[in-house]
C-alpha cells in the first residue's frame, strides 16, 4: 500500500487536534504511521490496550504526562477511538490543560454519539479517508477497479473475491453486531443483502421493509447505521425549482466502495459494456466526485435529477453548476443525451457532461461527451469545481 500516494491533505497548526474517519481498511492507520512516524500511537484494536484503557481511562493521561516534552511535540494517535469513548474526556483535559495535540482515528462516530461521548466541542477538525481514487493509482485499470473495488488491499489482491466476502462478514460482525448498533441480527442481514440489489436506485423503504420483515421506520434506521459507520451515503434529488414533473422525495443510496457493492450481488464484470458495467461505472464516478469534494474541503451538494417521465441525470453538482450523466458505452447515441439536454435547457449549467468510454471528446450543441479518463484528469485538476 505504500506504492499509493494518498491525496488526503492533513496539516495541523500548533495546538490543533483532529478526527480522522474512514471505513475499515481504507488505509487510515498506514497513512498515519507514514505521516506521523514520531508520534506516540495507541491502537485500540489491540485487546490488552483496549481493556486497560476501558478499565482505567486516566491511564492515558498518566502515561502521557510521564513522557518527555520532546515526545509530545507530534500529535498523539488514538486509533479506533470509538472502542473506548470515555477516553475523550481525558483527551479534552489534555488538550485544554497541557496543550497536547491528538489525531483520533476511527471507522464510526455512531457509538460515540449514541453514548453521548465527548466529541470535543469543535476542538478537533474532521477529516475523512476514502478508498483509492484515480490520481492515487498509477495506470488505473478500470475493470480491475470495478471488480475488486478501491480499498487498497483489495485492489492489488489476486484473490480479491475472498477478501471482499470476509470484509462484509467482518463489517457485520464487528461494526454492527458487536457494537450493539442493532438488536435484530437477521433483519439487518437481510437488509444488507437488499441494499446490494437496490444500490444506486430510488429507495423504496416500504418494499425493502417487506423483504426484511420490519417496518419502514426501522429500514430508515438501518440506512442511517450504514451512513454513520461510513459505509455509504445518500444522494438527494435536485430541488432548485419545484416542478410537477420532477420526483423530489425519494433519495438514492451508494455504498462507499464499488467492489463492496459488487460483492453483495456476486457481480463479476468481464468486459466494459452492458448493464452491470454501466451501474458499476456510474458508482465509480460518484466515488471520485465524493472524494474530490472531501479532499478539497468543498461543501457543494451532490444531487440527482429525475422526472416522472423517466428522464434522469445522474449527478447535479453545486446547485446545478455541473450536470453529469454517466453512460457505460463506447459510442453515445442521440437518445442517451435526452435527459442531459432537458436539464441543460431548463437550468443552463456551466458544464453539461456525459461521461462515457468513448475514446475522443465530442461536443453536441451545449453538451460535451467526455472520455472518463479526461473527465477525471479535469476533475482533480479543479477545472469543473
Amino acid at each position: 500500500m505504500s506504492t499509493f500516494t494518498r491525496r488526503l491533505g492533513f496539516r495541523l497548526p500548533p495546538g490543533q487536534s483532529a478526527f480522522l474517519w474512514g471505513a475499515r481498511k481504507t488505509g487510515k492507520s498506514t497513512w498515519l504511521h507514514e505521516r506521523f512516524p514520531g508520534s506516540i500511537y495507541y491502537d485500540l484494536l489491540e485487546t490488552d490496550v483496549m481493556l486497560e484503557l476501558t478499565r482505567h481511562p486516566a491511564t492515558l493521561r498518566q502515561q502521557l504526562l510521564a513522557r518527555r516534552p520532546v515526545d509530545l511535540e507530534e500529535p498523539i494517535i488514538l486509533d479506533e477511538v470509538q472502542k473506548v469513548p470515555q477516553l475523550l474526556d481525558e483527551v479534552q483535559g489534555l488538550i485544554e490543560s497541557h496543550g497536547l495535540r491528538f489525531v483520533l482515528c476511527g471507522s464510526s462516530a455512531r457509538k460515540l454519539r449514541r453514548g453521548q461521548a465527548n466529541l470535543l466541542g469543535g476542538r478537533a477538525w474532521r477529516f475523512e479517508m476514502h478508498p483509492l481514487v484515480s490520481v492515487e493509482i498509477p495506470e488505473l485499470d478500470l475493470l480491475q477497479a470495478l471488480n475488486r473495488g478501491l480499498i487498497p488491499a483489495h485492489y492489488v489482491q489476486t484473490h480479491y473475491r475472498r477478501s471482499l466476502r470476509a470484509y462484509l462478514q467482518d463489517y457485520l460482525k464487528e461494526e454492527v453486531f458487536a457494537e450493539g448498533l442493532t438488536r435484530n441480527v437477521g433483519a439487518f442481514s437481510r437488509f444488507f443483502d437488499a441494499v446490494g440489489y437496490s444500490h444506486g436506485e430510488l429507495i423504496n423503504y416500504a418494499n425493502i421493509a417487506r423483504d426484511c420483515g420490519v417496518d419502514a421506520k426501522t429500514v430508515k434506521e438501518y440506512y442511517q447505521i450504514l451512513v454513520d459507520t461510513l459505509l455509504g451515503s445518500f444522494v438527494e434529488p435536485f430541488k432548485r425549482r419545484q416542478s410537477r414533473q420532477v420526483i423530489s422525495k425519494a433519495a438514492k443510496f451508494y455504498l462507499f466502495d464499488v467492489g463492496v457493492a459488487g460483492a453483495l450481488t456476486h457481480r463479476e464484470i468481464a468486459e466494459p459494456k452492458g448493464e452491470l458495467f454501466g451501474r458499476a461505472f456510474e458508482h465509480f464516478i460518484y466515488m471520485e466526485i465524493l472524494a474530490y469534494r472531501s479532499y478539497n474541503e468543498l461543501e457543494y451538494p451532490i444531487n440527482f435529477w429525475r422526472t416522472k417521465s423517466g428522464l434522469e441525470v445522474d449527478f447535479i453538482l453545486a446547485g446545478g453548476a455541473v450536470a453529469i450523466e454517466v453512460k457505460g458505452a463506447n459510442r453515445v447515441a442521440e437518445a442517451d443525451l435526452r435527459a442531459l439536454r432537458s436539464f441543460a435547457e431548463e437550468f443552463n449549467p456551466k458544464h453539461a457532461l456525459l461521461i462515457s468510454t468513448e475514446r475522443e471528446e465530442r461536443v453536441v450543441g451545449t453538451l460535451r461527451i467526455v472520455p472518463w479518463k479526461t473527465f477525471l484528469t479535469r476533475l482533480w485538476g479543479g477545472e469543473y469545481l
